[in-house]
């Protein structure tokens, strides 16, 4: 009797165990309001889920109803448009692809400044003209909300893996109500100064990736030229004064490296339209300020004919075949 009376409190012991956790896990969730996050492509998507593991609840919407349907399916509430998600959040994420869709969503007929709610924080992780975001914050502010740029750095394999690195621009005094959401989704962020700063961080940094994939590239390319096994030579680059991410993390020839989007015909990953875009971005902000960049400006004339002989889809790494295509012709 006394083993079964033992049996029975250890039973009871980790049910109520069981519970407790369920109701700290309950109180959790609770505790966190929601979180709006509008764009849920290869790069929103897993930062969503990132926020949604952190015990937020997303309110979530897309132009394409499928991308959705993903996050919808793990916890996500879904509406029809960005207004409707700031009805409902008083903190919105936006991961766009472009200056214009940035424009429609904030301030078109069923923008989010349509509904913003008085003291929302909105933060846009877009890579757009640093001009736009300054736009973007103005007209927020008359609406009574506070707008600030957190663009990222790091690609799909960082967003799923919360390692993506925010560059941050906006009121210093709203930068740690940012933080606390950025942080679930990134290892490091970083405060920048105003609104725009942000972006021209992330468009100097794309724009030196740039470069450095294509010299990475034209390295390869000349090696494997002259004979030398390109696993050989990545090894000799990686531990020399050439080393650089293109060459020791996002090698860009086919067989060198695994889970980088050489390795998987250049699927997934950074688009070279996107790339391209960025590198359109450079360019206009180096005239404006009358700053020469002539690697940068023909990094963007390279991936601009890439993008019309093919390769607009695929990973920007794909200058390698793009260079090894050239030699044929």
């Amino acid at each position: 009797m006394a083993a079964l009376f033992r049996g029975s409190r250890n039973v009871l012991l980790r049910w109520n165990k069981h519970v407790d956790l369920a109701l700290v896990s309950k109180r959790s969730m609770a505790s966190k309001t929601p979180v709006g996050f509008i764009g849920l492509g290869n790069m929103g998507s897993p930062m969503a889920k990132n926020l949604l593991k952190n015990g937020y609840p997303i309110i979530a919407t897309d132009v394409f109803p499928e991308s959705c349907k993903e996050l919808h399916d793990i916890g996500a509430q879904v509406v029809d448009s960005p207004a409707e998600v700031a009805e409902k959040a008083d903190r919105i994420i936006t991961m766009l692809p472009s200056s214009p869709n940035v424009i429609e969503v904030y301030t078109g007929p069923n923008g989010i400044l349509k509904k913003v709610k008085k003291g929302t924080l909105l933060i846009d992780s877009s890579t757009i003209d640093p001009a736009v975001s300054r736009e973007m914050a103005v007209a927020a502010e008359k609406m009574g909300a506070v707008f600030m740029d957190a663009p990222v750095s790091g690609g799909v394999g960082a967003a799923s893996l919360a390692k993506l690195t925010f560059m941050v621009g906006g009121v210093e005094e709203e930068y740690n109500a940012a933080q606390e959401l950025l942080t679930c989704m990134g290892a490091n962020v970083v405060y920048c100064g105003q609104v725009g700063t942000g972006q021209a961080a992330k468009i100097c940094n794309n724009m030196l990736l740039a470069i450095g994939m294509i010299g990475t590239a034209e390295t390869m390319n000349l090696g494997i030229r002259l004979g030398l096994d390109p696993k050989l030579l990545a090894k000799i680059l990686n531990m020399s004064s050439g080393r650089c991410w293109s060459s020791d993390t996002y090698n860009p020839v086919p067989g060198v490296m695994e889970g980088v989007p050489s390795a998987n015909n250049y699927q997934g990953g950074f688009g070279t339209t996107l790339m391209a875009k960025d590198l359109g971005l450079a360019q206009n902000t180096a005239t404006n300020t009358k700053t020469p960049i002539p690697l940068g400006s023909l990094a963007h004339q390279i991936f601009r004919v890439m993008c019309s002989r093919g390769y607009a889809n695929k990973d920007f790494s794909s200058v390698f075949q793009f260079l090894r295509e050239e030699e044929g012709q």
